[in-house]
């Protein structure tokens, strides 16, 4: 099979889709891989590591969108990039489909197989390739809230962990999820005081069992956010329902409820953002101030750290690319869990809580593969 890796277009997005042992693994097995020039660059991999793997160097994203059969890529195809899809070609990619809806149309028309990294769920609720990323964007969340809540990025003037005779910074999460959990790994680690809420009591009792001395763990209510603002230094929303639009936990009141230079990260942006005053930022202009609130809600907050994030994510997709190669079908024997990440297959939208999140109508992927 053809596999093509072009160069991501997304705002200061700098991961890859394939790094060099990606890629002699792929032609090893007797595929031809073809990456635009540059595509590694932002994540340390030079054009000739590639080359030395075995991969082929072409100048633009041409020859990929016209002749590959198996498009890898990091983010949601630009509508530039979908218009160049075919019918049939299958894109593997995060594709977070309820927070566009212009991108889900254009796929829709283009006929393409788009399976979404984010919607591949196991039997025991994982989400393999959503995991790392999750991981690296609540770890982050931490790190630039901590930044942004000193005095000279806008902040209140807190050190997170605090000092002697001095109390720590109180940090808020909201989803007890992968994301959730790590943040409140790294708060507490840093020193701060957390409070993690989530209406599944299951991921609260995960964090519970790490001991975790400085997190408590509350089942969430309207009641318990609205006692919570007002003492928030940081506030971190991490929810999300795999392949649907993120719901509005933290309204614009809560928001007017906290003090002045407190600070907002909204992880679930990528999938609509759960706190009503967020939209969606850039790396190049990542915030903005609403009633006193600094608010940070990049789109795609791993991309900041495209080294770590590129070999985390591909060490995840690698075994589903390799399936894919040998075809859809073939695939779908092996790893059934990928059902869930056709997204859109031959005018279909084809995952259930992508089309309800969107109002499109559902179709089975089995039927719009031709499989059923």
């Amino acid at each position: 099979m053809l596999v093509g890796v072009p160069t991501e277009t997304k705002n200061e997005e700098y991961r890859v889709a394939i790094t060099p042992a990606m890629a002699a693994a792929l032609v090893h097995q007797g595929h031809r891989v073809i990456v635009q020039s540059g595509a590694g660059k932002g994540s340390a991999i030079e054009d000739d590591e590639l080359k030395e793997s075995g991969a082929e160097i072409v100048p633009d994203r041409v020859e990929i969108f016209k002749n590959s059969e198996l498009i890898l890529k990091v983010k949601e195809p630009q509508l530039d990039e979908v218009t160049r899809l075919q019918p049939g070609q299958m894109l593997f990619t995060f594709l977070h489909l309820a927070a566009y809806p212009k991108i889900s149309q254009a796929l829709v028309k283009s006929g393409a197989i788009a399976i979404a990294y984010e919607t591949v769920q196991l039997a025991s609720g994982e989400l393999p390739m959503l995991s790392p990323m999750s991981e690296i964007a609540g770890r982050m969340a931490v790190q630039t809230g901590a930044n942004l809540m000193e005095r000279t990025h806008g902040g209140r003037g807190i050190l997170i962990g605090g000092t002697t005779d001095v109390p720590p910074a109180q940090v808020t999460i909201i989803g007890a999820g992968n994301a959730g959990r790590h943040a409140a790994i790294v708060a507490a680690g840093m020193g701060a005081n957390v409070n993690i809420l989530d209406i599944n009591p299951a991921p609260l009792e995960k964090i519970d069992e790490l001991r975790l001395k400085q997190v408590t763990t509350i089942r969430s209510s309207r009641e318990t956010i609205d006692s919570l603002m007002p003492k928030t230094d940081l506030l971190i929303g991490a929810v999300l329902i795999t392949g649907a639009r993120a719901p509005v936990i933290i309204s614009a009141d809560h928001i007017k409820s906290m003090r002045p230079g407190s600070v907002v990260i909204d992880i679930a942006i990528d999938q609509g953002g759960c706190i009503e005053t967020a939209r969606e930022t850039t790396h190049a202009d990542p915030t903005y101030v609403v009633d006193g609130v600094t608010h940070f809600a990049v789109g795609n907050i791993p991309g900041a750290v495209p080294h770590t994030s590129t070999y985390a994510l591909t060490k995840a997709t690698m075994p589903y690319v390799s399936a894919l190669t040998d075809g859809i079908e073939t695939a779908l024997k092996r790893f059934p869990e990928l059902i869930g990440g056709v997204n859109i297959s031959g005018g279909n939208v084809t995952n259930r809580s992508v089309a309800e999140s969107l109002g499109m109508p559902y179709t089975e992927a089995l039927t719009a593969l031709g499989l059923k």
